[in-house]
């Protein structure tokens, strides 16, 4: 099984809160839905405040990545919303915490003067 690490695509939903829906591709996950989050995808992204992950792929060949990208696209909303919900059915923000300081239980955040 490969590391997410050796991924280099990825295609991804992101929603809005009302469930508007953003497919994009990406060779950075991360930085690329920091950027959604942000504000900074100018566009259908920004203008329908599409920033909760709700759903990815990753791919190890650029053309497999563009192909499903534009196969997911061309599906009917409903099938879009069955292949979220296979993967994440309560849509819950798949990079809710991430970049966040992780804790080990009983630990605290303590701040230094």
């Amino acid at each position: 099984m490969r590391s997410v690490g050796e991924y280099k695509y990825w295609v991804y939903i992101v929603s809005s809160l009302t469930g508007t829906l953003y497919i994009g591709i990406t060779g950075d996950l991360y930085a690329r839905i920091c950027r959604h989050k942000a504000g900074e995808i100018e566009g259908f992204s920004s203008t329908y405040s599409c920033v909760r992950l709700v759903y990815y792929e990753a791919f190890d060949d650029v053309r497999k990545a563009i192909a499903r990208e534009k196969q997911i696209k061309r599906w009917r909303r409903d099938k879009k919303i069955a292949l979220i919900e296979k993967m994440n059915p309560r849509w819950q923000d798949l990079a809710e915490t991430w970049g966040r300081e992780m804790l080990l239980p009983g630990q605290r955040i303590t701040k230094t003067p």
